[in-house]
C-alpha cells in the first residue's frame, strides 16, 4: 500500500515493510509527478535484480544476452529482438513477485533458442522452468498498467 507523506524536501521513497511504501513528496507535486517518482523508483529496484537473473540463465541455457532494458509497455510483459539478442522487460514487473520476473527473463531468453511459441519452445520452457505455466497464469490475471492511480 502506498502512503503519501507531504514534506518540503526532495522526494524519496522508503520501503517501510512488505505492505507499505512511503512516498515523501512536496505538497505541490502533481499526481503525474508522483507517478513519475514512483516509476523511477520501481525502475531502479527492477534493474538491481535483472543482471543476476540473466547471468544465471545464460549459463543454464547456454545463450548470451547482448543487451537488456526496462520500459513501460502497454501490452507485453517482455519482448526479445533475436537478431540483436536484446531483451526488453516491462517496468510493471517490479510490482510482481521475483518468480514472475524470472519467468519473463527465461521466456525471452528461450526465444534466443526458438523464435516461435511452438512445441519446441514449450519443451525448452518445460525442461528449464517447469512451473512456467503457473507464473504465466498469474501475470495474465493482473492488468499490465494502472492508468487510474491516485495518490
Amino acid at each position: 500500500m502506498l502512503n503519501v507523506v507531504e514534506v518540503d524536501e526532495p522526494p524519496k521513497i522508503v520501503l517501510r515493510s512488505k505492505t507499505y511504501i512511503d512516498l515523501y513528496t512536496r505538497p505541490e507535486a502533481t499526481i503525474a509527478k508522483r507517478h513519475e517518482i514512483m516509476n523511477e523508483w520501481y525502475r531502479i529496484q527492477l534493474k538491481k535484480q535483472i543482471p543476476e537473473l540473466i547471468e544465471k540463465w545464460e549459463k543454464k541455457l547456454n545463450v548470451k544476452v547482448g543487451e537488456w532494458q526496462v520500459k513501460l509497455m502497454k501490452t507485453k510483459w517482455g519482448s526479445c529482438t533475436i537478431e540483436k539478442k536484446r531483451i526488453w522487460l516491462n517496468l510493471e514487473l517490479a510490482k510482481k513477485p521475483i518468480c514472475c520476473l524470472e519467468y519473463i527473463i527465461v521466456h525471452e531468453m528461450v526465444h534466443l533458442l526458438e523464435r516461435r511459441h511452438n512445441e519446441r519452445f514449450s519443451a525448452f520452457m518445460d525442461n528449464y522452468f517447469p512451473k512456467w505455466r503457473s507464473y504465466k497464469a498469474e501475470l495474465n490475471r493482473s492488468p499490465l498498467r494502472h492508468e487510474n492511480w491516485s495518490y
